[in-house]
């Protein structure tokens, strides 16, 4: 059979596979196992076990639970809600600075967790509730949440970007940096259409808050500066040449643990067990997901599906940017159903070659990529932000938050077209700081 031809029997198996309602990672082993059974043959199946756990001997896989740690035992105390009020008060008097304070302390929140959802909840919580009292529109107050929690899968650290850099073999190093100034420019168009919003309302009341001492000010930063400063910290340790992604992840982890139990007094046994628990179950999903797309991408590559692909793509007489919005709308289709994880690891095997072949730089790639992904957190059916927000304020209707979601749509889409216009607003921190990829 062509290996084209045999690329979309692979891609709708697939398809019908995951939407069946199995596992993710067990869907890729379903349908990577039976294509090779059917024609490689039985003696294919030998290399299964060594290609599936050989994915996992990876020194740097440790830096995603280790992320994940970090990024759990911030969101397990009230790190979220203190920064948020921190902010609300030295913003008070900037016109809108309540939905700038609730962006901006989703932005640095994100960089902290790295976890959308928890973002959502843990800014949400504090944030919704005293918007909606000072007036601002349900849409703004639920949407501008929902859109500012996906920051956390671009804004580093970022274990989107640590699962695309392993995928991909590209530096997480770079990849971090990639991701600062365009996860900076969606931060900053977040607040431009939440101000014009709340302009647009005409209530001048929503654009002022309530005064603070200075006292009140400076008596907050004493429980938010030192989460703050592990991020610097961490940062540092990877561009200074201190250590690796996985050790720096590793000591960002225990000192975000020791700040949790001293600051916010998190001693209680069970609510430790709760922080590692947790921490265990999504790092183990993630792997399992991880070492199943190392067999999905061997029987694309062993069926010849992913060469061919890339050798057709070569042929084509089309514009590279016609090709990347075809990739563009895929990935956005995918978002929709599939979390960002999954739609990285299956794709990254398929779209890297054709991206390299059209001239695009992955590490570029990577920050679009991720884009897109916010994009599907924040829309139907699957939209897991969305449904966290609905989770905190059930009286606002899902259709109420999902409107409410949909400038902030724009704002990502308007951001994937400033990258298109210039690529060096993901490609020239990395260069500056790492020096130009070879």
């Amino acid at each position: 059979m062509d290996p084209l031809t045999l690329g979309a029997f692979v891609a709708i198996s697939t398809i019908i596979v995951l939407f069946s309602g199995v596992s993710v990672a067990l869907g890729l082993l379903i349908v990577s196992t039976g294509f090779l059974m059917i024609f490689d043959g039985m003696r294919s199946l030998e290399l299964l076990p060594e290609i599936l756990f050989g994915k996992l001997d990876n020194f740097a896989l440790l830096s995603i639970p280790m992320f994940i740690i970090m990024g759990s035992s911030i969101a397990s105390t009230r790190a979220g809600a203190d920064l948020y009020e921190a902010l609300e008060r030295w913003l008070t008097r900037v016109p809108g600075g309540l939905v700038i304070s609730n962006l901006g302390a989703c932005a640095l929140f994100a960089a902290m967790s790295g976890s959308s959802p928890a973002t959502c909840a843990a800014i949400g919580k504090m944030g919704i509730p005293e918007m909606r009292k000072r007036g601002y529109p349900d849409g703004v107050a639920a949407g501008s949440i929902a859109a500012g929690g996906t920051l956390g899968i671009l804004i580093p650290p970022s274990v989107t970007m640590i699962v695309y850099g392993i995928a991909t073999e590209t530096s997480i190093g770079r990849l971090f940096l990639a991701g600062v100034i365009p996860g900076l420019l969606l931060v900053a168009l977040f607040m431009v259409w939440s101000l014009y919003s709340t302009w647009k309302s005409g209530d001048r009341e929503l654009l002022s808050s309530g005064n603070y001492t200075w006292k009140e000010k400076f008596e907050i930063l004493p429980r938010v500066i030192p989460f703050l400063l592990i991020i610097l910290g961490v940062l540092y340790a990877m561009y200074g040449g201190v250590a690796t992604p996985s050790e720096t992840a590793a000591v960002g982890a225990l000192l975000c643990l020791i700040i949790a139990m001293v600051i916010y007094k998190l001693w209680n046994p069970k609510d430790l067990w709760v922080v590692l628990r947790d921490s265990t179950k999504e790092s183990v999903m993630i792997l399992f997901i991880i070492a199943a797309a190392g067999v999905f991408s061997y029987m694309l590559s062993s069926l010849y599906i992913t060469q061919s692909i890339a050798n057709w793509i070569g042929t084509l007489d089309v514009n590279p940017w016609v090709l990347m919005g075809f990739v563009n709308v895929f990935l956005l289709i995918a978002g929709f159903f599939l979390p960002p994880v999954a739609v990285i690891l299956m794709a990254a095997p398929i779209l890297l070659p054709i991206i390299t072949t059209a001239g695009f730089d992955p590490i570029w790639f990577a920050v679009v990529l991720t884009i897109n992904m916010e994009i599907g957190l924040i829309s139907p059916p699957v939209g897991l932000n969305l449904y966290v927000i609905n989770g905190i304020a059930p009286d606002i209707s899902l259709r109420t938050i999902l409107t409410g979601s949909m400038p902030f749509v724009a704002c990502m889409v308007l951001a994937i077209v400033l990258l298109c216009v210039f690529p060096g607003l993901a490609t020239w921190l990395p260069d500056t700081v790492m020096g130009a990829a070879r």
